[in-house]
């Protein structure tokens, strides 16, 4: 995710702030979102699309559309249509992987069994493809969006967003990728990077980017990117989920924590997990807010078969860091959890 093109330092240190703490809400607009997950993996995607719906019933975000770029187990698009549903959004447009290239093998959430109840939950997508493809749907949307207006939020790997800049011209648009990207996109909001802004600069591999083959992705996206890229490296300590327990029965999200939390470690709603994509999805919306700091001016070094590392100093684009706050886990899960208890504004009624 690198503009070739060398900012004057002074002029990327204020773009890098601005962009850091000011989103479109505190124009009183709401966010427009391309959601990017790899549900099926963790029942933290769930949570976190249940988080931006609910953001959305109070005029802070707009849905754009949602992207299932992991192709391992081709269930996560019924899911995702599953969830939009619950929370009375049936119309939103759901892109998905055609291809098996990367991705968990394992079907951790049974998102299968998931996708395959419509009669529980009304999806129509049950296969990835029944869904349409997903860089026809990335470039479709955007060609369609005003200029600087979205944020592309990836909470799973990094491989949709990779083929969406790589894309050639096309009867969708006659924009590349990067054309494309570099025009309709204001930032890259990426839930990753785990453990690379560490006191020994050591490079540290985590899910998101680099397993289950996305490494290569990750490291054309971050030198290769057009617009500023964030990552979000928080969560670890935040733990939610068990506010899931006060939402009706039919609540997929409630299912999918629970499946999850069960088939892998043998828990219950009680003993929740980890808050890594609802952070992203928090930031995406509000920025730093309360919760989160970002780090000082650098750039993220990717070595596909070492991991990452954060190098302080100065950078040829954007790039932004964001961990939580010191002390701040307790507050920003009851608040987390507060958000996931909210009831639809205008569930779906089947």
């Amino acid at each position: 995710m690198l503009n070739k093109t060398l900012y004057p330092l002074i002029l990327v240190a204020s773009f890098a702030c601005a962009f850091a703490g000011h989103h479109a809400t505190a124009r009183g607009e709401p966010v427009r979102i391309i959601f990017d997950t790899d549900m099926g993996s963790d029942c933290d995607d769930a949570g976190a699309l249940a988080v931006l719906h609910v953001y959305a019933d109070r005029g802070l975000a707009e849905i754009v559309g949602c992207i299932y770029s992991s192709g391992k187990v081709p269930y996560g698009a019924g899911v995702v249509q599953a969830i939009n549903i619950y929370y009375g959004r049936p119309e939103i447009p759901v892109g998905a992987a055609h291809d098996d290239l990367v991705g968990d093998p394992v079907d951790k959430m049974t998102a299968e069994k998931l996708a395959k109840d419509t009669a529980a939950f009304g999806n129509t997508i049950i296969h990835s493809r029944d869904a349409e493809e997903m860089t026809a749907l990335n470039r479709s949307l955007l060609a369609g969006e005003q200029d600087h207006s979205v944020v592309y939020l990836t909470v799973g790997h990094t491989k949709g967003f990779y083929d969406l800049l790589v894309s050639k011209p096309d009867d969708i648009s006659p924009l590349s990728g990067q054309e494309l990207v570099k025009q309709k996109i204001k930032r890259w909001v990426a839930m990753g990077a785990l453990g690379a802004n560490n006191k020994e600069g050591q490079y540290r591999k985590e899910w998101n980017f680099h397993s289950n083959g996305s490494a290569p992705y990750t490291k054309y996206l971050v030198e290769n990117c057009p617009v500023p890229i964030v990552y979000i490296a928080a969560g670890s300590d935040v733990d939610t989920g068990k506010s899931l327990k006060t939402t009706p029965p039919g609540n997929i999200v409630r299912t999918v924590y629970r499946d999850w939390l069960w088939n892998v470690q043998k828990k219950t709603l009680d003993d929740q997990r980890p808050s890594w994509d609802l952070i992203a999805v928090h930031y995406a919306v509000n920025g730093l807010g309360e919760y989160l700091v970002a780090d000082e001016d650098g750039w993220l070094d990717v070595d596909v078969d070492k991991g990452s590392r954060w190098i302080r100093g100065e950078r040829k684009n954007p790039q932004t860091f964001v961990s939580l706050k010191p002390g701040m886990s307790q507050d920003m899960a009851d608040y987390l959890n507060g958000l996931l208890a909210a009831e639809p504004k205008h569930p779906t009624t089947k």
